[in-house]
Formats: C-alpha cells, structure tokens, sequence
C-alpha cells in the first residue's frame, strides 16, 4: 500500500463526508455541501459553521474537544445526509396527513427528526460494538477469569465485527456509490494539501485513502476502548453495559489526541498506528471515484478553502 501522509505540503483540518450522490466539506468557517442532481446538474449550498468550540474556549480544550466535536459532526453529517436524500426521494402523492413530530413540533418538526436520526444512530451503535461484544465474551468467562483477557477477547470480537459490518455494508449497490464519492473528497483534500491546483485531472493522480479519514478515528476508538474498559476488571452484566456507555466519551475523546498526533506526525510509528485505520478504509468503506464525482468533490471542497492557509492548518 502506498503511503499516503507524507508528500504533502499542506496538513489540513478540513474534512468531509460522502453523501447520497454528494459531497460535504467542513472547513474552519463554513460548510458546503455539493450533490449531482438527477438531471446531471450540481446543487451547491454553503452555510457558516458555529460550533460551541468556536464560540467557548473551554470546548476546545484536549479531549473535551474530541467528546463535543464528534456529537457535532454527526449532528451535521446527518443533517447533510438528509438533505442530498432529499434529491432523489421517489415522488409521491401529496398527503394532508401531518407526521407526530409536525403535529407537536410544528416548523421545529425537521430538526427533532434529525436529532431522532442521531440518537437512534448512537444507540445502535453503543449496542453491536459496545455491549454485543461485552456479552459474547462473556460466554467465555468459565475458561478464564484474568480481566485483561476477557477485556483483549471482547476488543478483538469489537473490531471484528466493525470489520464485517464495513465489508458488508460495502457490498450494497447503493453504499458503492456513497464510497466512490468518499475516495473523490480524500483525492480532492490530497491535491488540495499539496499545493496544485484544483481539477480533475490533477486530482485524479492522489490515492483514495487518507489517515485523517473518520474510519480511521472509529478503528482508533475500537482500540483505545481494549485499553480504558481494562481499568474496570470485568463485573455484572449491567455494571460492564453502564461502564461501557459512560466511558464511551472518554473513550471517543482519547482517541480524538491520539488522531490528532498521528496526523501532524511524519514518524514510523505514527504511521503504523493509522496503518489498520488506512487497511479497513482500502477494504470496504473508500472506492475509486469517476470524474463526475471528482467534480462534486473539488465544488464543495473550493467553497471552504479560507483566505489564509494557516486557518486551516491541522
């Protein structure tokens, strides 16, 4: 595999996510979000960012940073999702009938169903990679009481199964798409951090994986969590499912510094660090783009380059 971090000029902090025939961007001060419309044509919009780190000093303190700015990138990520669904839901006959969260909402009902969308999402992801595993290791406590094993069991058994549900999930026609579109906004980032100008052509010539990409972070967090959950031995059953959901910031907060590091970090064993991040990228969740999508990419990516490069520095 090529090694992807260290020719570039430029280490940035801007980062995206594929959408539904889409591409967001997130920059320092705005995000755009560009998707193909289904006659061919791009839409783009472009909003200010306003994150509770850019309007309190104590959010950007070291790990508390990573804790609020992981809620607030799924807060945004799923706002954009909905919003590129939007272009391409089937049309359907106009019903007069109002929705509950419309009734008791009103004009508020949107952002409720979006925050649903969240909640439901870390729940469900708190379910199959924090607690399915805790209670399948568990069927083999009879064999060994060391908690540092049963600890090492259940993170091994955590990361297997994110591995199976990217490959899975990589499989469908539709999540092929969704990941074309990812290698498009890490080819697009690569040419952008090394300085040439942005076409399609130049960026055709960048790999697809990036270590700064959000499936590294989630394999960190896989990681880190072995480590912290180890300093809790292996209790009941509801005593491990309440460590394991309130140490999940922490958790998410540690492995947001490690990344960090590892980003900024041209050193051997940074590199192997993100190395199974990159891997599981190379696997399941990055594709190769075409040149449409690439056009997507660099249309969403040009609206949030600020003025001064030092903005955006990672």
């Amino acid at each position: 595999m090529e090694r992807t971090k260290l020719t570039n000029k430029h280490i940035t902090s801007i980062g995206g996510q594929a959408l539904i025939e889409g591409v967001m961007m997130r920059g320092p001060k705005k995000i755009a979000t560009a998707v193909r419309k289904p006659d061919g044509s791009m839409e783009l919009k472009v909003e200010d960012l306003n994150t509770l780190a850019m309007r309190y000093k104590f959010f950007r303190l070291p790990f508390i940073r990573g804790i609020v700015g992981l809620v607030e990138a799924m807060v945004i990520g799923t706002r954009e999702l909905m919003y590129s669904a939007e272009f391409y839901e089937e049309e359907e006959a106009e019903s007069t009938k109002e929705s509950w969260t419309q009734k008791i909402f009103k004009d508020k009902a949107e952002d409720v169903e979006m925050l649903l969308a969240v909640f439901t999402s870390v729940i469900l992801a708190l379910a199959i990679f924090m607690v399915l595993p805790s209670f399948i290791t568990n069927l083999f406590k009879n064999l060994t009481d060391n908690y540092i094993i049963l600890n090492l069991l259940e993170g091994i058994i955590r990361v297997f199964i994110f591995f199976i549900y990217v490959v899975w999930i990589s499989k469908l026609e539709d999540i092929k798409r969704v990941f074309e579109y990812h290698g498009a906004e890490h080819k697009s980032i690569h040419c952008y951090e090394s300085g040439l100008e942005l076409t399609v052509e130049n960026v055709k010539k960048f790999p697809i994986l990036h270590p700064r990409c959000g499936t590294s972070f989630l394999f960190m967090v896989m990681l880190v969590s072995i480590f912290v959950l180890s300093f809790f031995g292996w209790p009941n059953p509801l005593q491990r499912v309440l460590i394991r959901i309130l140490m999940f910031p922490v958790i998410a907060g540690i492995s947001y510094e490690i990344n960090k590091i590892i980003g900024r970090s041209s050193s051997k064993f940074c590199f192997l660090l993100s190395y199974p991040g990159l891997m599981v990228q190379k696997l399941a969740t990055v594709r190769e783009p075409d040149d449409e999508q690439i056009q997507v990419a660099i249309l969403a990516l040009k609206e949030v380059i600020p003025g001064d490069r030092e903005e955006d520095r990672w």
